[in-house]
């Protein structure tokens, strides 16, 4: 007992030489306790919180950032201190605001420097890990995809602006689509970044109606078109039999909401189809896909079949552009709301006991708005709360 206490002893004055009790026993307070003991309870007490520590990984994400706008959310997102952040999509706006009356592709380089200005941007990129991929005005054009003539350009850009690896496959192929991977084991995150621009064919449109006046979108019926392409396809496919803990799938566009009438996965809904019977026929449980694009929030669930597991996705869009869908029907929302303010999501992966997946939406301040937890076995919902 003896030798023990003296070991305690030992570790307690690596704290500051004991500073820390000096101080507690120059306030003279009535419970004070003498120096040796008070170094004693202190390792206990440390030990007891490393006992109680519960490992976890989180990842945080956004997307629809004007880079000619301040950007405060950017440092909420520091203070949360996530392992990796991801851009989502609409990283810089090439074609709206003022860069709409610039040349293209010249336009594009333009808007990214303009971020690479961005104090705020620059404290994110010195403190953390990022990933992204890129959507329409990103990629150069309000709703462009296969046909977009300076794509190569602004993948050039892309990959200059985001440090892309000179020995990266992104470089070896067309299109930015990219697997990468955090952790190890049992908590080994993979973070399949797909690009939904470069080989996607044409948005249908149809006669003005009530439903959709102004986009005029309408679900394609030809069965040949496609949002992928044959080679991201077959990419995805693999990507999915890799070993991994939990995977979050990153889309521009929404894949689960397939009621409102801009972007989305159910433009081509065979494509939508696909993708949803891809993730399950490879028995990928643990998905969530990640999307942006919408410049609003919301948690989406879509449930099971048959024998097959739920999917959810977080849709995170407006870092300083929210403001969207108001009164916007999604009968696969978790909450009764959407979110329209400024925004950030992330996922936490918490290897509790039970493990545990948690879906959050922070304000611009990083306070929580929405919030939704997982259990990671049954992959059913154990509580959500709207702040």
């Amino acid at each position: 007992m003896i030798g023990c206490l003296g070991k305690l002893t030992q570790l307690g004055d690596s704290n500051e030489d004991g500073s820390l009790c000096r101080y507690i026993q120059s306030r003279r307070l009535p419970w004070v306790i003498d120096m040796h003991t008070c170094k004693i309870l202190l390792v206990l007490l440390l030990f007891a919180g490393q006992a109680n520590a519960v490992d976890s990984t989180t990842v945080a994400f956004g997307s629809c950032l004007r880079q000619w706008k301040p950007a405060p959310i950017l440092d909420s997102v520091r203070s949360l201190a996530p392992d990796a952040f991801i851009f989502a999509g609409d990283n810089v706006y090439t074609d709206t605001g003022l860069f709409r009356f610039k040349r293209e592709p010249e336009r594009i380089a333009k808007a990214y420097q303009q971020l690479a200005e961005s104090s705020d941007y620059r404290a994110l990129k010195d403190s953390t890990q990022l990933f992204a991929t890129w959507d329409d005005h990103d990629y150069g054009r309000n709703n462009a995809g296969a046909e977009y003539q300076w794509k190569e350009e602004a993948k050039q850009q892309f990959m200059r602006f985001f440090d892309i690896p000179e020995d990266s496959p992104v470089r070896r192929r067309p299109g930015i689509y990219a697997a990468h991977y955090l952790g190890d084991d049992d908590q080994r995150i993979q973070i399949l970044l797909l690009d939904t621009r470069t080989f996607r064919s044409p948005l249908e449109y149809g006669e003005p109606d009530q439903q959709c006046p102004r986009s005029r979108l309408v679900a394609t019926q030809d069965g040949s078109t496609t949002v992928l392409g044959d080679a991201q396809w077959r990419w995805l496919s693999d990507q999915l039999k890799q070993p991994a803990a939990l995977r979050l799938i990153v889309s521009s566009i929404q894949l689960i909401p397939d009621g409102h009438c801009y972007e989305k996965w159910g433009n081509f809904p065979h494509e939508r189809q696909r993708l949803i019977q891809l993730i399950r026929d490879s028995g990928a449980k643990h998905t969530i896909i990640i999307s942006g694009d919408r410049h609003l929030g919301e948690i989406s669930r879509l449930p099971s079949v048959g024998k097959s597991f739920p999917l959810y996705e977080v849709t995170a869009s407006g870092l300083n552009s929210a403001g969207a869908g108001k009164g916007e029907h999604n009968p696969y929302r978790v909450t009764t709301d959407n979110v329209r303010v400024d925004h950030f999501g992330s996922v936490r992966f918490i290897q509790g006991e039970p493990p545990t997946v948690e879906l959050t939406l922070h304000d611009i301040e990083g306070k929580v708005i929405q919030r939704y937890l997982i259990d990671y076995s049954s992959w059913e919902p154990l509580s959500s709360t709207a702040g």
